[in-house]
């Protein structure tokens, strides 16, 4: 029994490291939304709307993280289908748009700036 909780936290341990543990996976679908900023707003959105469509998804997605029990996330290597880890990646890149796309209220009328009296 010994040797067998040995051999078991071993191989947790060096699934872990081999980085394919679904933690580091999922962290690594996260991404930034300055990268976005330089593209056009039109293109931005069209970029957004065509991935989401790609693979079903709201244009609103959000990243989502599965929670594995007793904190071994570091160490659970990564199960999800190959269609599931394509799927969260264009999630995280289309939050990263969003934020991009809110941050300069692309897709928005422009709005009338008003001069105050003088």
């Amino acid at each position: 029994m010994r040797w067998n909780m040995i051999v078991l936290a071993s191989c947790l341990v060096t699934a872990g490291c081999a980085g394919s543990s679904m933690a580091e996976r999922q962290d690594a679908d996260i991404q930034s939304s300055l990268q976005y900023d330089s593209v056009p707003c039109g293109q931005l959105l069209a970029q957004r709307n065509a991935l989401a469509q790609q693979h079903n998804l709201s244009t609103k997605a959000k990243p989502t993280f599965s929670n594995p029990a007793m904190g071994f996330g570091p160490f659970m290597p990564d199960v999800r289908s190959k269609a599931k880890q394509d799927a969260d990646k264009a999630t995280g890149e289309m939050d990263a748009m969003n934020r991009s796309i809110d941050r300069r209220d692309c897709g928005k009328p422009d709005q009338q700036k008003k001069l105050l009296p003088g």
